[in-house]
């Protein structure tokens, strides 16, 4: 269930803050929200963190690999 919270913050910040949300289509509060969240849940593991050691290197005879070598390498 959402709560409605009242804040005091400077004026300047607020409009960095609005063009930001905006630029990545999302609202001012959920902007604020996860922000919070992220504060709240600093022992979580980031999200590198959890892939960290999971993926396996492409083994040099795949095929893909060599497309991708071939263009980025």
């Amino acid at each position: 269930m959402k709560h409605r919270l009242t804040l005091t913050v400077d004026a300047e910040v607020i409009l960095q803050a609005k063009r930001h949300a905006r630029a990545r289509g999302v609202s001012l509060s959920s902007l604020v929200e996860q922000g919070l969240r992220d504060v709240v849940d600093e022992g979580a593991p980031s999200f590198a963190a959890r892939w960290r050691g999971r993926l396996q290197p492409a083994v040099g005879d795949d095929l893909r690999y060599e497309a991708l070598a071939r263009k980025y390498l």
